[in-house]
């Protein structure tokens, strides 16, 4: 669940407040697909009441929630407290929480694999705070997994490394990652889609991190998740072996909750339908931290789960090994790409049709440039993150760093995206 919050609060785009796009959304109704913000209105609320009226039938339903810091924003700034308080309910109730597991996510829904390292950091661990404040530290201490924006894995080496050290740091355990956005440590697709993995990401200084990767099949996002097809295939698997015990394998999908007619129309049925075909059969529904708990339950190690890393790596160290250094890493990631056009470092997401990074150079500047300012003023001696005028500052940072501003290419996202930047620069001018 993702709304970005825009400079749109107004005719001007230069002076127009920030506000959430949903509120854009209400006050614009008759443009595009506005008409539905009410129902997105109830698609972020719903999922409480799904959970607490599925268990109050004595039922076992589970549902992992990803809602972005700026929806979270959004909807405080708008009054929408019954959404904030259906979702405290299940969070923090004893009765509810169980069958919960909220995903952490980056704050201003960035993209990993070209989102600057210390700013992404910033929007994992900004994430987290505001969770904190929203649902208390007893329920942040249950977040253990983490879901990229739009499903983006960097594979450029050294962000990659970054990347898994940011979430380690942070305390997460595992990662949803898309399918064929990784490969076999001798490159090509996985074989065993439906267990757990680990991620092993190395960097040019020759060091090695890993964490848990949990993989997100390929498919129609929205008609998987919203016609419940992970239940129907999981009916089809059995068990197989892993670190010397027989286990279940798990299906994992994952979908925007409000964005298009399937999700917001057929998917509440269809859940309700599975939730009570499934309860208390050998193929139940389960989250993520609690299907690996089984599995830990089981005598199953991390250390047993097979091995997988970035797509295209392989290349790069069947050329080197790691520790070649930054300089020589950028070499031959130029070599690799002239011999191979197919080759790239931009990194994976749920679709290999859109690229991140091409054909956003104008957005893409402005956004390196905004860091570089943010981290010279911001981070110099002396400036205390807990004054006004950086958490300003890293409120705008972390807006102007969202997906939409990049997914619809030219036009008013991108005019928006160039907007924050510029008054992140303005801000850091004018106050520090």
């Amino acid at each position: 669940m993702h709304q970005p919050l825009i400079p749109a609060g107004g005719e001007d785009l230069a002076t127009a407040s920030m506000i959430s796009n949903l509120a854009y959304m209400f006050d614009h109704p008759g443009e595009g697909d506005n008409h539905n913000a009410a129902v997105f209105h109830q698609c972020y609320r719903r999922a409480g009441e799904f959970i607490r009226s599925l268990t109050d039938e004595n039922l076992q339903p589970r549902l992992m929630l990803e809602y972005s810091g700026t929806l979270l924003h959004g909807l405080a700034r708008l009054g929408l407290n019954d959404v904030l308080d259906e979702l405290r309910r299940v969070t923090t109730d004893a009765r509810y929480r169980h069958a919960v597991e909220w995903l952490g996510a980056p704050w201003g829904h960035a993209v990993a694999p070209s989102t600057p390292v210390l700013d992404y950091e910033r929007h994992v661990l900004a994430w987290r705070s505001h969770f904190e404040q929203l649902f208390g530290a007893e329920a942040l201490a249950r977040v253990r997994g983490f879901s990229p924006s739009e499903m983006a894995l960097p594979n450029q080496p050294d962000v990659a490394y970054a990347f898994v050290q940011t979430l380690r740091k942070a305390g997460y355990e595992w990662v949803l990652v898309q399918e064929h956005s990784v490969e076999r440590p001798t490159g090509g697709a996985l074989e065993q889609k439906h267990l757990p993995h680990r991620l092993v990401c190395r960097n040019s200084h020759g060091e090695s991190t890993s964490i848990i990767a949990i993989i997100k099949t390929q498919g129609s996002d929205t008609k998987l998740v919203g016609q419940m097809q992970p239940y129907y295939e999981a009916k089809t698997l059995g068990r197989v072996e892993l670190g010397g015990k027989r286990v279940p394998q798990l299906v994992t999908q994952i979908a925007d909750g409000e964005n298009g007619g399937v999700m917001m129309n057929e998917f509440p049925s269809k859940y309700f339908e599975v939730v009570r075909l499934a309860s208390g059969t050998p193929t139940p529904l389960l989250n993520v931290s609690e299907y690996l708990d089984e599995l830990y339950a089981l005598g199953v190690r991390a250390d047993d789960f097979p091995e997988l890393q970035p797509v295209h790596q392989a290349r790069i160290w069947q050329r080197a090994a790691p520790g070649l250094g930054p300089e020589r890493l950028a070499l031959l990631i130029r070599e690799l790409a002239a011999e191979d056009g197919r080759f790239h470092m931009e990194g994976g997401s749920w679709t290999n049709d859109i690229s991140w990074v091409r054909g956003y150079s104008a957005l893409l500047n402005e956004m390196e440039k905004t860091s570089v300012s943010f981290h010279e003023k911001a981070d110099a001696p002396g400036v205390s993150r807990s004054e006004a005028r950086y958490q300003n500052a890293l409120f705008h940072l972390l807006c102007s760093q969202t997906s939409c501003f990049r997914y619809w290419g030219q036009g008013k996202w991108t005019d928006y995206g160039r907007e924050i930047c510029r008054r992140t620069r303005e801000i850091l001018q004018h106050d520090f």
